[in-house]
Formats: C-alpha cells, sequence, structure tokens
C-alpha cells in the first residue's frame, strides 16, 4: 500500500504537469433557452436547439442529462446537436437548477416529481408541447434518452406519458 506522502507527491506532479498544458473544457453553447413553456410545477430549465432549416413535421429528441451535467456540457461532449444539425431533428434539453437538486440530479426518485401532471415530469411535458407547436414538430416521432439519473428520468417520463413518446433509450 502506497504512503499518503507518496500519493501527495504524485497529485503535486500531475498538476505541475497539468499547469505546463492546461486542458480546456470550455463547450460551446449552440442551444437556445425556451421561455414560457408552462406553469413549470418542477422548476426546471429548458434549453433547445433547432437546425435553422428544420424541416416542418421534423422529429424532436428529449435529452436529459446526468448529476452534475448540464444541457450545454452534455450537448457538446455527446455531439447530439452535430447530429441534429445532420439529420434534421430538433432537440429539446430539459435542465435542472441547483435549487431543486444541490446535485444537479433529476429528482427521478421523488413521487412528487414523477406523478402525472405534478412536478418536473409535468415541466418537461410542457416544454415538450411548447416545442411541438411552436416549432411544428411532428408529434408522433418524439423520442426521449437520458444518461444515468436523466436516464432514469428517462424511464420516469416513458412510464408516466407513454401516448408521448415513439420511442425511448437509456444510457446507465
Amino acid at each position: 500500500m502506497r504512503k499518503v506522502s507518496d500519493t501527495i507527491a504524485r497529485l503535486r506532479a500531475l498538476r505541475a504537469q497539468q499547469n505546463r498544458h492546461p486542458v480546456s473544457f470550455t463547450s460551446v453553447d449552440r442551444l437556445s433557452t425556451l421561455e414560457n413553456f408552462g406553469s413549470n410545477p418542477g422548476g426546471l430549465r429548458a434549453r433547445y436547439y433547432r437546425p435553422d432549416d428544420l424541416a416542418e413535421g421534423a422529429p424532436l429528441v428529449v435529452i436529459l442529462h446526468g448529476c452534475t451535467q448540464n444541457a450545454v456540457g452534455y450537448d457538446y461532449h455527446s455531439g447530439w446537436s452535430q447530429l441534429a444539425q445532420q439529420i434534421g431533428f430538433g432537440l429539446l434539453y430539459p435542465e435542472q437548477q441547483r435549487a431543486n437538486n444541490p446535485n444537479l440530479c433529476f429528482n427521478w426518485f421523488l413521487p412528487g416529481d414523477t406523478a402525472r401532471d405534478r412536478g418536473e415530469v409535468h415541466s418537461i411535458r410542457q416544454m415538450i408541447e411548447t416545442m411541438v407547436i411552436t416549432y411544428g414538430l411532428d408529434r408522433q416521432q418524439i423520442f426521449v434518452t437520458g444518461l444515468s439519473a436523466g436516464g432514469a428520468m428517462a424511464a420516469a417520463m416513458l412510464a408516466t406519458y407513454p401516448e408521448v413518446f415513439a420511442g425511448g433509450g437509456i444510457i446507465a
């Protein structure tokens, strides 16, 4: 077993190396903010991406980030907006707020946030409805995916509003 002093020395060396060759984790914000999407009982923020030439009747993919993440970072590192631009579909990124959960996790484990027409699931449903109406998206082609806690919330959305989604995918 290593001594604490050895671990500290290794960490110092790693930090010194990183200071010489800094890595940028800056994300490019390609997302817009969706305003006035309803009563928002879950207190979430809504971000979205819409390709400039998006055809009426295009699909919508709802993307739910994991704990400690946000919409911009998840979009940047996953490449969803680049794919949406190439293929032609809209993206909706519900985003958790620290006031709701200090770790920015969706509250998939709270009954008040996962019951139909209540809390966070209802906020997400309101966002979807606003996107469909505002941008003329196809109600028959709405999909949901999520990572980690976002995956659990994607499962909650599929269970709570099965009539809304054509399909879904849960990651981890």
